[in-house]
């Protein structure tokens, strides 16, 4: 690795740790010729996963794009952003472990309500309203007589 202060490729190794189950290692890093220390990240490289939208049109599978949604969810709930993080990771962890390259966005909001359901009840009817698209009182209500 190369030093980003002095562009030796002389470095060593000091600490390492893993990181988003074991799917990130961090590593602190000093180099041998002028001593300072740096951290790097290494990530496995994953396949592309595509998510097929209602509409049929495909983009790629973006973490980002679900913590903001689980974000919105969460508004004003005692739900911190390290627990989301853990959601994200574990519905992609699931969706990678299928195989597929594609997956469905209904696929997705089934696991992200999965996982909602057990962390906060008011966030997860919350993106259920949204991912279901409610049309009624009715259907909201269905929705909440689920919960008792």
């Amino acid at each position: 690795m190369r030093c980003p202060y002095c562009k030796n490729n002389d470095t060593k190794v000091i600490d390492s740790r893993a990181k988003d189950n074991g799917t990130i290692i961090r590593r602190r890093r000093e180099c041998i010729q002028c001593g300072r220390r740096f951290t790097t990240r290494e990530e496995v490289d994953q396949p592309l996963l595509l998510v097929i939208k209602v509409d049929g049109h495909r983009e790629p599978f973006n973490r980002n794009k679900l913590k903001q949604g689980l974000m919105i969810a969460c508004t004003k709930r005692p739900i911190s952003s390290e627990t989301l993080d853990k959601i994200v990771t574990k519905v992609e962890t699931q969706l990678r472990e299928t195989g597929q390259e594609e997956v469905n966005s209904q696929e997705i909001g089934t696991l992200v309500m999965k996982e909602l359901k057990l962390v906060d009840e008011v966030a997860y009817v919350r993106f259920a309203s949204v991912y279901r698209k409610f049309t009624d009182k009715a259907e909201f209500i269905r929705e909440l007589n689920t919960l008792k």
